[in-house]
């Protein structure tokens, strides 16, 4: 801060312009210019030198706003590309980033379980919060659950579990490259490694149970860990109907970890041990044949459809073929449509598009469904399950009715009489999803730096704030914006490197918008932001920031509509 000394020399006045600046610990005074020997006068030379010192403080530092701004490419000619990637360069690059670590890491791992990191947990979150809220709050006719991993041990012999599910797969080892892998009952012998194309040591086979044990009490009561979350939906089925007073048809929804003994876990998340699975159990009156849900949106979604036909003459040609053709070809009853468009319209909302749609072959079918629909996505390593589709008829209600003694025939309304509902059962891994989404949007930019272009919705940080360069005025407001924000969002607060090296960090992790507070900021009070993945910046009032960067991440508005254009 500059100020004014006087001076007694010889008996006269002499007035100066003199700074105090700490220098090696100490403060120290420097003389800035000499103004004259009256008073007035002093002070009206010494605001013009303060003032011009001001304007060239304030120019050096838009320079070097231009300069630090300056390191991005050109928008025009900005175009990112995706990447297909191995599974072993995905897992690697997600335990990087902080996405997902195997567990028990120090210790090497423990194979077949993994940990969600501090981006992970968050994505992971996102996609829960999502499904939820398509899947449950926005529909007038679902419930949600949460049940516990541990339930009575006659579930599982109600269900068919222990005599089906639980010693359905073999271990077989590879008689040519020796490796382990898992095959069904129904294939022992038919076919041939996965690996080498080998022929399986068929004489070793042997049964591996799915289920993992374990005991409770004192008395060590033998247990089972849940192999998927249905059963619970199942047996609390009545008392929602009288708490929820909910009326045939709706649905119970839950969101839950899973526990299989898969023989040969493999491609990362992919095939676990542990997992978590989405799934709503929807309960109908087995007479009704129409869905009064289904709707022209429904009944002309397009799919590329593998049919069953095509599967026994050993064909993989996709045809392509609306939900409502699939209907007339009885490939399926109504409601079961209905939900399976629900699942590829939701996927779609949070950009899985590239999707295909498998019948079961009757002879693959679970043994409680009578029908069931595989939805696959085309992961960068190849195109795999991400959610199913089954009808389980009556088959689980009967199951628990005739193993517990409970009735569980409730009263239809629109019916007028008791009736044992059928159960259309929509599926998702969640697991399975959270891997779509990042082989999915994993692109490069032109200088081959990594953009993860995940929805805003779901983006594990949804904006990231920057000073422009460090300085106590830029890093208060930043401060002060980041704060704000963080009520509603996750955001990140950053002042560490070149601003183009803070882009490029947060393009890595997905964050889709970078707010800076530059020069122009502290004198109009208003920021820029930056989109990910076109790289256009746009200028918005720090009042309607907070409202600007709501409608954003919902997508209910367009970057180009959020604020004034800026070009840097």
């Amino acid at each position: 801060m500059a100020f004014i000394v006087k001076k007694n020399i010889g008996g006269r006045e002499y007035y100066y312009l003199n700074e105090n600046k700490r220098i090696g610990g100490k403060v120290k005074t420097k003389t800035l210019a000499y103004l004259g020997k009256n008073r007035k006068d002093a002070e009206k030379k010494a605001e013009e030198i303060i003032n011009k010192i001001k304007n060239e403080a304030s120019a050096k530092e838009n320079k070097k706003i231009e300069d630090r701004t300056g390191n991005e490419d050109n928008i025009s000619e900005y175009k990112l590309e995706h990447k297909k990637t191995s599974i072993d360069e995905l897992a690697n690059f997600c335990k990087a980033k902080g996405f997902i670590f195997r567990s028990s890491d120090i210790y090497g791992g423990f194979s077949g379980f993994w940990d969600f990191g501090h981006l992970g947990v968050e994505l992971l979150k996102n996609i829960k919060d999502d499904w939820w809220n398509y899947f449950v709050r926005r529909k007038d006719n679902v419930a949600g659950i949460e049940a516990s991993i541990i339930s009575h041990p006659k579930t599982w012999k109600a269900s068919g579990h222990i005599a089906g599910f639980n010693v359905n797969d073999y271990l077989v080892v590879c008689k040519k490259c020796k490796r382990s892998s898992k095959v069904d009952k129904p294939d022992l012998g038919k076919v041939k490694c996965d690996n080498c194309g080998g022929e399986y040591d068929w004489d070793s086979a042997k049964v591996v149970e799915q289920m993992f044990k374990t005991s409770v009490g004192p008395d060590k009561q033998e247990v089972y860990l849940r192999g998927e979350t249905a059963q619970a939906m199942f047996m609390n089925f009545k008392l929602i109907t009288q708490t929820s007073r909910m009326q045939l048809p709706f649905g119970i929804a839950q969101i839950g970890r899973c526990f299989r003994n898969e023989i040969a876990p493999r491609d990362f998340l992919f095939r676990s041990r542990e997992f978590h699975i989405a799934e709503i159990e929807f309960f109908i009156n087995p007479e009704e044949t129409r869905c009064s849900l289904l709707t022209k949106k429904h009944l002309d979604l397009k799919i590329k459809f593998l049919d069953s036909e095509s599967q026994r003459a050993e064909k993989k040609e996709l045809k392509e073929t609306t939900i409502g053709k699939i209907i007339k070809e009885k490939r399926l009853v109504e409601w079961h449509a209905y939900w399976l468009a629900e699942q590829i319209l939701w996927l779609d909302t949070i950009g899985l598009k590239d999707l295909k749609i498998r019948e079961h072959t009757k002879d693959e079918l679970s043994h409680y469904s009578s029908a069931t629909f595989d939805i696959d996505f085309d992961y960068s390593f190849g195109s795999k399950e991400i959610a199913g589709n089954a009808n389980r008829g009556t088959y689980d209600l009967m199951q628990h009715q005739k193993e517990s003694g409970e009735n569980m025939e409730v009263f239809d309304d629109k019916a007028g009489k008791k009736v044992l509902p059928k159960v259309i059962e929509p599926t998702f891994g969640v697991e399975r999803v959270f891997l779509a989404l990042l082989s999915g949007n994993y692109y490069k930019n032109p200088k081959g730096e990594t953009v993860l272009t995940l929805p805003p919705k779901l983006a594990p940080i949804k904006a990231a704030v920057f000073p422009i360069v460090k300085g106590a005025r830029f890093e208060k407001t930043a401060g002060q914006i980041a704060r704000n924000l963080k009520q509603e969002f996750n955001v990140l607060y950053d002042k560490s490197g070149s601003i183009g090296r803070r882009y490029a960090r947060n393009d890595e992790i997905g964050t889709p918008f970078c707010i800076t507070i530059d020069g122009d900021s502290l004198k109009k009070e208003d920021v820029t932001i930056r989109d990910r993945d076109t790289k256009k910046q746009i200028r918005v009032k720090i009042s309607n920031l907070k409202d600007t960067l709501k409608k954003l991440i919902e997508a209910e508005i367009s970057f180009d509509e959020a604020g004034k254009p800026f070009n840097f």
